[in-house]
């Protein structure tokens, strides 16, 4: 079978599991949690203050800025640049406000997700903490193998969103600016990320502590740079994503074979990609922060998704729309292309700027995703294999940089849809948990 075969098969089975059924099930979970918990996303500025405000009344293995940081290093990825552009490339501007709706509402799946990782955690016999989905299912539902699933998934889930989808886009990145040979960048990425992963959560979170706002800060401001350079477009462009997100004819040109259907399918797929709001991965080092209280940690879990989605990814789609108005020379059907261009727009400076912020968050991504992949083995067979885990784990960062990406990213879009499954069952059949807890630390303000 040959590899393109492959990749029909994986992309046929992405796009048949991204069918309405968990659109439904996705977006219905974040809206009906939304409406039972009364809109959490309304404690998002007293949640942005607690993130950066240290809670020493509780054990964990690292602080809850610490596991927000290493959340944020999981999800601030490929699918904030090169996601929210295919996104656009394939579902039209539209897609855009789907992805965004994804993360407002997402927040309030983050929270729950954050909530359940404190309540179920356990302490292991060496005093680390071990939470998220799995526990949650074994010890407040008695689903035991639900939880093997999960794990199962999560382990084998690391190595496409979180590890082969990031180390690719690293190395096409440097072989298109730098004209560096993907082996070599790939086997750069597997050492350095291999020296990190060695110290564990600590190092991992110290790492993500340091990094993940200074990159997250310099992207900002270049996507900020360009819309004053877009400045006569960028109304123009967010009325196009507004209006194509329900009428895709009125994008116009190449985006108008494009339907609702699939405008929402591949906003909502990068929504979650980028957020991973339902997912299961964040509360998974949510469990780890210092803090014996559910909602507190909650309330700090619910801002990843804040500023991964409602601002990061937002910003993304409407530099790359305005950019589309700007320059309709643009190779838009061209998700990579279409970024550089925008970043191209910047003098001197952004090409360097893509480049750092690609590689950075894409770093951070593998980073995070390997404690993730871990804790999930762990549950399975105890620390008896996570050392061969981790030996695995860096030889497929060198794998991914040499891989096709649209196998990459098919896989990875199964892969999300099948690991969200059990942790929503989950959060659905908990929800009167998570509100109880909610009333008794937050009441009904």
């Amino acid at each position: 079978m040959t590899l393109d075969s492959i990749n029909s098969i994986i992309a046929e089975a992405a796009s048949q599991l991204w069918g309405w059924p968990m659109i439904v099930l996705l977006l219905g979970t974040h809206l009906y949690l939304t409406v039972r918990l009364r809109f959490p996303q309304r404690h998002i500025f007293r949640a942005i203050r607690l993130s950066v405000t240290p809670d020493h009344s509780g054990a964990g293995d690292v602080s809850q800025f610490g596991a927000l940081a290493t959340s944020l290093a999981a999800t601030i990825g490929t699918g904030n640049i090169v996601g929210v552009a295919t996104a656009v490339a394939l579902g039209g501007p539209g897609a855009v406000l789907w992805c965004w709706l994804t993360g407002v509402l997402g927040i309030a799946t983050k929270y729950s997700e954050g909530l359940l990782a404190v309540k179920y955690r356990v302490r292991t016999s060496d005093g680390t903490m071990l939470g998220g989905p799995m526990y949650a299912l074994e010890r407040g539902l008695g689903w035991k193998n639900l939880a093997v699933v999960f794990c199962v998934l999560t382990a084998v889930a690391a190595f496409g969103i979180g590890n082969t989808v990031q180390s690719n886009a690293i190395s096409m990145l440097c072989y298109e600016t730098y004209s560096i040979q993907p082996a070599w960048t790939g086997a750069v990425i597997a050492a350095l990320a291999g020296l990190v992963i060695l110290f564990g959560v600590k190092g991992i979170a110290r790492f993500c502590s340091a990094f993940v706002p200074l990159m997250a800060l310099l992207y900002v401001v270049g996507c900020v740079a360009i819309l004053c350079i877009n400045g006569e477009y960028v109304w123009d462009a967010l009325c196009l994503i507004c209006r194509s997100a329900v009428t895709p004819e009125a994008a116009g040109g190449g985006f108008a074979g494009t339907t609702i259907m699939m405008t929402a399918r591949y906003g909502i797929a990068r929504g979650l990609f980028s957020n991973e709001s339902g997912m299961g991965s964040a509360p998974i080092v949510a469990a780890a922060a210092k803090t014996k209280d559910p909602v507190r940690q909650a309330l700090v879990s619910s801002t990843a998704t804040f500023w991964d989605t409602v601002v990061i990814c937002a910003l993304t789609g409407l530099v790359l729309v305005s950019t589309i108005l700007a320059y309709p020379e643009v190779d838009y059907s061209d998700g990579g292309a279409l970024t550089k261009m925008a970043f191209d727009k910047i003098p001197v400076i952004g090409a360097p700027l893509l480049t750092f912020g690609i590689v950075t968050f894409a770093f951070s991504t593998i980073l995070g995703w390997s404690y993730y992949g871990e804790r999930a083995v762990e549950y399975l067979s105890g620390k008896r294999y996570l050392i061969v885990y981790r030996l695995i784990y860096v030889a497929a960062i060198f794998a991914g940089a040499v891989v096709q990406l649209s196998v990459v990213w098919n896989l990875a879009d199964l892969l999300n849809g099948l690991m969200a499954i059990p942790n929503l069952i989950s959060l659905l059949a908990l929800a009167g948990v998570i509100v109880a807890e909610t009333k008794r630390h937050l009441g009904n303000g």
